[in-house]
């Protein structure tokens, strides 16, 4: 093959590939500025009303959100499931929450896996040189790129209670914005002019004031399960963060800045 043949060739596939891409983009722009149809909008309302909340621009940010999760993800239903309309819109409304005012977004995730209610899975645990395999009731789980695995039975009733302090999807969701970063450690990726000495500072604070008073039983607003580590602390703390907004800020008025910081949001201003 000659020369001039092979650069012919190349500059065919660049433009394919150019044009993929733009059509990808053009999609994706077109599905974040359509909104949801009347019955769509009445379902989220109704199986999540926390969003009842939003003020109206996030509210139409939302539905371009939702839109955009549901033509990229495949849910895949289990034991049995059978995966509906309303279940696929409750997930993406509550998982959408917290990219909503950000150009953050689930770019690796394909894939959520809906078990009918809590599910079972291996965990191993290492004593030394002793390996123990455990089986362990799990109500979700977050894999970095994914899938995230959810019980929907725990993922219904988080989104239809907004107020308990209590919401898998979201506990999920927020492992998922961490690992963006590559890495799930409670470190996510900050915003334009957020500073990581600021977050750690804050984070730390509150992180160790919460383990402490759970070690001495005392009642705590983050949920006790945020007292095992850095990235379960920082999940628990994004779900305070939007069910009990104006608590967190009274309580850990630093935390709550740098969470506000970080998903552009107030919800403790909220109506």
């Amino acid at each position: 093959m000659s020369f001039i043949p092979l650069i012919l060739v190349a500059l065919l596939i660049a433009g394919f590939l150019w044009h993929r891409r733009r059509s990808k983009q053009l999609q994706r722009d077109q599905l974040l500025t359509t909104p949801l149809t009347a019955d769509q909008r009445k379902v989220v309302q109704q199986l999540v009303p926390l969003v009842r909340q939003l003020p109206e621009p996030l509210w139409l940010k939302l539905e371009g959100r939702i839109n955009l999760f549901l033509n990229q993800i495949i849910f895949h239903g289990q034991n049995g499931l059978e995966v509906t309309e309303e279940m696929k819109l409750s997930i993406a409304a509550q998982a959408c929450l917290l990219v909503v005012n950000t150009t953050a977004w689930y770019d690796t995730l394909r894939t959520v896996l809906i078990y009918p209610s809590a599910f079972q899975t291996r965990r191993s645990t290492h004593d030394g040189y002793v390996i123990q395999e455990k089986n362990l009731a799990m109500l979700g789980e977050s894999w970095a790129r994914g899938p995230v695995i959810l019980s929907w039975d725990h993922a219904l009733q988080g989104g239809l209670d907004p107020q308990d302090g209590h919401n898998v999807v979201i506990h999920e969701f927020a492992h998922q914005f961490d690992s963006l970063t590559g890495h799930t450690n409670g470190i996510p990726i900050l915003r334009k002019g957020q500073t990581y000495e600021g977050w750690e500072k804050a984070m730390l604070n509150a992180f160790n004031d919460h383990v402490n008073k759970v070690e001495r039983g005392q009642r705590t607003l983050i949920d006790p399960y945020g007292a095992t580590n850095h990235e379960e602390f920082f999940a628990e703390a994004i779900v305070t963060f939007f069910e009990k907004p104006q608590a967190l800020l009274r309580e850990e008025q630093a935390l709550y800045a740098q969470l506000s910081e970080l998903l552009a949001l107030d919800p403790a201003n909220w109506p």
